[in-house]
Order: structure tokens, then sequence, then C-alpha cells
């Protein structure tokens, strides 16, 4: 009986909520469209690492990316954004992890999606100087396949797939895609309205906290640094 009443109550609040909010959103997908901003960016990914002999030095990628952003007060917006990048790894069978590679040594080709969902907060230092701090979930999706043009024979071959699939496992397993970010940025108004800006971004692997891996301290870090035209 009192399960009933309570959820009785509850959804007459939820249905009064959605009365009540409804004035507040767009007349239709012209008024929500109207009130987004697009922007382009490009950045330099820096992926450190730590594995003595067994991996090549940290990858330096270039990485594009666009993305957008609905306002969602004065100060405060809603900012979805799609990076790519690509490099190489192979499978250390004495780490037992994917490592890094330097193409001479590759065996599995990464293609990398870094999605991700932010909140940002804005503060107008003048009317045309705006700083950005921003944070929210992401993704590291990545396809992974045999890097192309090896020229081994069918047993190297075989191996080769072997370890490409030990790659694409471990990067999909225990939640090592989810890597949310924070970053700080900052955006000069140029003229008709279109801003030139930089960011510096940094994606973290919390999914060390319930993996339990004996991992180096850089480990699964990402760092990018980069510029950003918005487009109005």
């Amino acid at each position: 009986m009192e399960k009933r009443f309570f959820m009785g109550k509850l959804h007459r609040i939820v249905l009064a909520a959605l009365i009540l909010g409804l004035p507040a959103l767009p007349l239709g997908a012209e008024g929500f469209f109207s009130r987004i901003s697009w922007f382009v960016e490009g950045s330099i990914l820096f992926f450190p690492e730590d594995n003595g002999m067994e991996s090549d030095p940290m990858p330096i990628l270039p990485s594009l990316g666009a993305g957008a952003s609905h306002p969602l007060t004065s100060r405060l917006a809603l900012e979805l954004t799609l990076d790519f990048y690509t490099t190489h790894y192979g499978y250390s069978h004495t780490l037992n992890r994917p490592v890094p590679l330097a193409i001479e040594n590759r065996t599995a080709r990464v293609l990398g999606f870094l999605l991700g969902l932010q909140l940002t907060r804005h503060f107008y230092l003048t009317p045309a100087v705006r700083i950005r701090a921003y944070g929210g979930p992401a993704a590291d999706l990545r396809i992974v396949l045999v890097a192309s043009g090896l020229n081994g024979g069918f047993d190297d071959m075989d191996e080769i797939r072997r370890d490409t699939d030990l790659v694409r496992n471990y990067f999909w397993s225990q939640g090592r895609w989810f890597k949310p970010l924070v970053g700080v940025g900052a955006d000069y108004t140029l003229n008709s309205g279109f801003r030139l800006g930089f960011d510096f971004r940094v994606w973290m692997p919390v999914y060390r906290l319930w993996t339990r891996e004996n991992l180096p301290a850089v480990e699964g870090w990402r760092f990018g640094p980069g510029i950003r035209l918005t487009i109005p």
C-alpha cells in the first residue's frame, strides 16, 4: 500500500515537472539547431608510456576532430566532440598487454575515435575573449586491424592475427575504453563571429580503479593540446 502511494506520488511529480518544463523547450527542431555552434579542431595527442624495451617510444600523433556546442545558460553549454587518430600497437607477452610500436615493428593498426560529452563553463575576460573549463564522460573507441603491408610466412601471419585479437580484446574488455576527460581552453572572437581558440585536454584511465593491474603510472593517460575554430 505504502509503495503504491509512493509510486503514484512520484508519477504526479514527474508529470508536473514535464508540464512546467515544456515552455522552456525549443518549439521544433529548427529552434533547437539554431542555437548550436559548430567547431573543428586539430590536436597533437601524447600517449605516454613506460614499458622499457617492450615498446617503442611514446606515440605523438596528429588528430582531427569536430564538435557541437549547445547553450544551457548564458555561461554553461553542453558539448559533443569526436576526434580521430591512428597508430600502431603490438602485444607484449611479457607484460600481457598491448604496447605502442613504431611502424617498422608494427603488427596491429589502431583507428581511434575519441568521443566526448562534456559540460563547459564560460568565463568572459572581455566581450571578445573567453576562457572555457569543461569535463565529462568520454570513450576511446578503437578499431583494431592487422597492420597492412606485413609480409610474413603463413605461420607468422597466424601469430600476428592472434596478437591482433589479443590487442583488440584487451582494449575492449573491463571498460578500458572509458576515459573521462577534463580540459581548459580560450577563445578569441574574430570578424563575423568566428572564434579562434586553443585547448588542452586530458583523458583519464579510470578503468585502472577496478582492473587493479600493475601498470606504470603513466599508462592509459592521454594529453592533447590543440587549436579550435568555432563557427557561429
